[in-house]
């Protein structure tokens, strides 16, 4: 993967004057997350991860993941050339700043869809930009939804619902958390809180199933 290094401000990327907006989405693998946003708002562009696992089938380089070396992805880090990165089922993963940045200043609104750790970096960087936990339903459900893709082994799978546990006891962290149990209204909650302007936003009430976090 070509370097992508550029200078970076922390105010250009998680807002512009263009109103371009960054919106970080966390939540365990197979919740939905940002990808239930763009079902209705295919005009918001999703930030595209480097990771170094190999590509599953259907995937392509530069449209669902830059798909790097182990080498490759140290010198990003090395360079300064990730907003965040981490590790997750013995694989890297990590958000290039350029790309990001580019969007963001075109006026786009920009979902980052990440990990737990990565979405703690970002919070230390960018304190501005909202995050959301998008939750599932109960752990049952999520094991439900991860096998349903059938892109993962028993073993993975339980190292997936493992770390989801993880995940789940941080909910509280963010700045709002949405169960998807009901698609519509998960939307509706989502496009709440990207939407209302800033300048008078109001963190929106917890799906009533929020104030219990799955177990």
């Amino acid at each position: 993967m070509p370097s992508i290094s550029v200078p970076f401000s922390s105010n250009t990327v998680a807002t512009s004057s263009n109103s371009g907006q960054l919106i970080v989405f966390t939540g365990p693998s197979g919740v939905g997350k940002g990808t239930l946003l763009r079902q209705r708002h295919p005009d918001i562009q999703l930030s595209i991860s480097a990771t170094t696992r190999q590509p599953r089938p259907g995937e392509e380089h530069g449209k669902h993941y830059y798909f790097v070396s182990r080498p490759e992805f140290d010198v990003m880090v090395q360079q300064g050339q990730l907003l965040e990165w981490a590790e997750f089922a013995g694989n890297h993963y990590g958000t290039p700043r350029q790309p990001l940045e580019a969007m963001v200043s075109r006026g786009s609104i920009v979902i980052l869809e990440i990990e737990l750790e990565g979405a703690r970096q970002v919070r230390q960087t960018l304190p501005e930009a909202p995050q959301i936990f998008v939750l599932p339903p109960s752990l049952e459900e999520l094991e439900t939804r991860i096998r349903g893709r059938g892109q993962d082994s028993d073993v993975a799978i339980a190292k997936r619902l493992a770390r989801a546990k993880i995940e789940i006891e941080a909910a509280t962290e963010f700045d709002i958390q949405i169960v998807n149990d009901d698609l519509e209204r998960a939307l509706l909650e989502i496009e709440r809180a990207v939407f209302t302007p800033l300048t008078s936003k109001e963190v929106p009430p917890p799906s009533p199933q929020a104030t219990q976090l799955p177990t």
